[in-house]
């Protein structure tokens, strides 16, 4: 296995869990000597994205949970166009709709762009995109967490509690059968709430890299929202309320 196949494996590992064991690494690259994989932990110690605990112990570094937002936009692209295809064919010419932060929401742009329909968003990435659309968009303010290009707190939640949507567009960053849907950043998970609570449609909008995924913050159990996705899967076929695309 390559270099950058191992330190995937690990950081894929390290998010499902709070601390993992040297031993487990052992153990699920059992291909790999043990010598490697603490070569291999040294040095994404040393790139900032471990933290090497006592004992054997293994941390995800904390700021390395959310992959900085020019890295997102490159990842898994074919996939996540598909699920803002079908996302957008849903809405209808007259509706109020709320896009969230992420980069699957802001691919909706370009295929709404000829609907008149009003846009309330959280997400600063679509600044750049307004050009030559027909539809209005309302940006609401609050504190940017700029890694996110997303607006939050309690600014934004009390301007949100004052609108109602025909549909709400979700993201987060996993999902799995325990945590539900779950985000890193509690601000997050409680404007997805508040949207959700005055929504008549909610979506999440999640790519197949998010499956098994578990972030500190639960927003919902699976069966509270629609999820579009791009692949079918054994936690998914527990539930009825998904869209494969």
């Amino acid at each position: 296995m390559i270099p950058y196949l191992r330190k995937k494996r690990i950081l894929d590992e390290l998010e499902k869990k709070e601390i993992v064991y040297l031993e487990h690494f052992i153990d699920i690259l059992y291909e790999v000597s043990e010598s490697t994989i603490r070569r291999d932990l040294k040095i994404l110690s040393d790139e900032g994205k471990i933290i090497l605990l006592h004992g054997g112990a293994i941390k995800l570094k904390k700021s390395s949970k959310e992959v900085q937002k020019k890295t997102k936009k490159l990842m898994n692209v074919k996939f996540k166009d598909r699920i803002a295809k079908y996302a957008s064919s849903l809405i209808q010419n007259g509706e109020t709709i709320y896009l969230d932060s992420g980069t699957t929401t802001e691919l909706m742009i370009k295929y709404l762009k000829n609907k008149d329909i009003t846009i309330v968003t959280t997400n600063t990435q679509i600044l750049n995109q307004l050009e030559d659309t027909k539809f209005e968009c309302i940006l609401i303010g609050g504190e940017i967490i700029k890694n996110l290009g997303s607006t939050v707190g309690a600014l934004t939640d009390r301007i949100l509690s004052e609108f109602h949507f025909s549909r709400a567009f979700l993201g987060a960053n996993g999902y799995s059968e325990v945590n539900g849907i779950s985000t890193y950043d509690l601000r997050e998970a409680n404007k997805k709430r508040i949207v959700k609570k005055n929504s008549d449609n909610t979506y999440v909008l999640l790519d197949s890299s998010k499956i098994g995924k578990n972030a500190v913050c639960k927003v919902f159990e699976l069966e509270e929202v629609e999820l579009i996705t791009d692949k079918m899967n054994d936690i998914l076929r527990k539930h009825n309320n998904y869209v494969i695309v």
